[in-house]
């Protein structure tokens, strides 16, 4: 088998703030900004990635959620523990500083973690967490 990863997914809520994190931020492309119902899914990945992209989707579009599984969903959001991402860099000290300087909510510091990677980690606008190591 021959298996790559061609689309992740990722809830958000607010789609211009999403954007402005993940392009403006993040430096990532704006693939594709699709519309439906007032719900909005934004295709966005790294620049010269073509065959990775994640999905911003609206978190409670899918039609056969109850309203306290839609509240269950936002509550988790709202904490940060409903989803993730890990991202990496050749420089996790300098990808800080800059995501920290253009406003990123720090969760942690870069750390030496126990298990071997030097990593960091931040929240998206819409709550999710953003975890960037090293490369190995």
């Amino acid at each position: 088998m021959d298996l790559t990863i061609h689309h992740s997914f990722l809830p958000h809520t607010d789609p211009d703030a999403s954007i402005a994190f993940y392009r403006d931020l993040l430096g990532f492309e704006i693939r594709n900004d699709v519309g439906y119902q007032g719900m909005r899914w934004i295709t966005v990945a790294p620049a010269g990635q073509p065959d990775t992209s994640i999905v911003l989707h609206p978190p409670t579009a899918l039609p056969d959620l109850t309203d306290d599984e839609r509240r269950t969903i936002l509550e988790l959001m709202a904490k940060g523990s409903y989803f993730g991402v890990n991202l990496a860099t050749d420089d996790v000290d300098d990808t800080f500083a800059k995501l920290e300087a253009g406003g990123a909510e720090v969760i942690q510091e870069p750390t030496d973690q126990p298990y071997g990677v030097r990593d960091c980690a931040f929240r998206d606008p819409s709550g999710n967490m953003i975890r960037i190591q090293g490369r190995a």
